[in-house]
């Protein structure tokens, strides 16, 4: 380590989302660090750490150094952990700094699948990879994308612990709740419970108000030492604890798939480290691909006993007045999908105290969460405006 050094989220930078066309995911990434950079009250030039995530279509990568002119790079990688990379950036840039590596590390998702004159359904589909042999078999059953493994997962909490589609219907009307207190959100408009349950199916039981947003767009964190953090521009959101979890789940018997996620252990790691218990959280930002996901993973670390997610989610408490504030940025369901930095952005926001009319007046200690492939990925962060002492 160098001299105790401790790393903090200084900058942060968001593009516009949605359908935003002509512009590739290097242009939105571009865009995102500048804007990161400018938050934060440095210079692009003091940027001397670069991680990326290149997305599913890999469409940047260590190129983009060249792009943003970096000369001397001292830490450049590529981190593909899918959905949770936003979480896994940040714990690998804090020891990067924390060791000395770098000073100043940028970490940035860019992506544009949405295509003029194209259906959201269909932007990922060349994306998928070609399989033969026993591979192939669970596509040609039907397991051709993201939903339809999704589906399997959520039938499964379904049948176990008695989950129904309307308490995951509740997930999707709070956070259109929060989206509507939120500029940027993409999907503005308030919905009800009975308009999820008239929402087409897409792949049972998930409909499409259970199924999270496609999005055009960038964002970029930046982090540096605690020190350099207090002169700078914006207030530091510092990093209190961290985790990961990759379960590793077999197609078999026994397998816990759809019932326990990876949130379980990386959430108890994460609260290990910043030394607190789940009840001293005051909200959370999930990554909520579908609605199921916000369900399962509030039950993994903790905040209702397995199997009452769906009790706690129709109860309110996720709500805005809730007791338990959940994606008060309206989350890629309702707001915008950027993989992992959806659920990161809206906690430094809060942390931040800059969240307008969806500010939570209690944000002392924020949990993140990560979620990538379906549920093979996890990574939590817990952030707090406050540094730990």
């Amino acid at each position: 380590m160098s001299g105790g050094r401790t790393a903090v989220i200084a900058g942060l930078g968001l593009t516009e989302f949605g359908r935003i066309y002509g512009r590739t995911p290097a242009d939105f990434a571009v865009e995102a660090i500048a804007r990161a950079a400018e938050d934060a009250g440095l210079a692009l030039g003091d940027i001397d750490g670069l991680l990326v995530n290149p997305g599913v279509g890999g469409d940047i990568d260590l190129r983009l150094q060249s792009t943003l002119q970096m000369r001397n790079t001292r830490l450049l990688a590529t981190i593909q952990g899918f959905g949770s990379s936003a979480g896994q950036m940040v714990q690998y840039a804090s020891m990067a700094i924390a060791a000395g590596m770098a000073d100043v590390v940028a970490c940035v998702y860019a992506d544009a699948p949405l295509k003029e004159g194209k259906g959201a359904g269909a932007s990922y589909a060349g994306q998928r990879r070609a399989m033969r042999g026993v591979g192939a078999l669970p596509a040609a059953a039907g397991l051709k994308a993201a939903p339809e493994r999704y589906a399997i997962a959520a039938r499964r909490h379904m049948e176990t612990y008695g989950t129904t589609s309307e308490q995951f219907g509740a997930v999707a009307v709070a956070a259109r709740q929060w989206a509507s207190m939120n500029p940027r959100a993409q999907m503005r408009e308030p919905i009800t419970l009975a308009d999820h349950q008239a929402s087409r199916m897409i792949a049972d039981p998930l409909r499409l108000l259970d199924c999270c947003l496609v999005s055009n767009g960038g964002v970029a964190v930046i982090l540096t030492t605690a020190e350099r953090a207090a002169g700078l521009r914006r207030p530091p959101v510092h990093i209190w604890g961290w985790g990961q979890a990759h379960p590793g789940y077999v197609n078999r018997r026994g397998s816990e798939f759809g019932l326990v996620t990876g949130a379980a252990r990386s959430g108890a790691e994460a609260l290990k480290m910043a030394g607190i218990g789940v009840g001293d959280i005051d909200m959370c930002q999930i990554y909520d691909c579908f609605t199921y996901t916000t369900l399962v993973t509030l039950e993994d670390y903790g905040f209702c006993a397995k199997g009452e997610g769906g009790a706690f989610v129709a109860s309110g408490a996720i709500a805005p007045g809730g007791s338990l504030p959940v994606n008060t940025g309206g989350g890629e369901l309702s707001s915008f999908y950027m993989w992992g930095m959806t659920p990161l952005s809206e906690a430094v926001i809060q942390a931040r105290g800059e969240g307008g009319d969806r500010q939570v007046p209690a944000h002392d200690l924020i949990m993140v969460s990560g979620n990538g492939g379906v549920l093979d990925f996890h990574s939590t962060l817990i952030l707090s405006p406050h540094p730990r002492t």
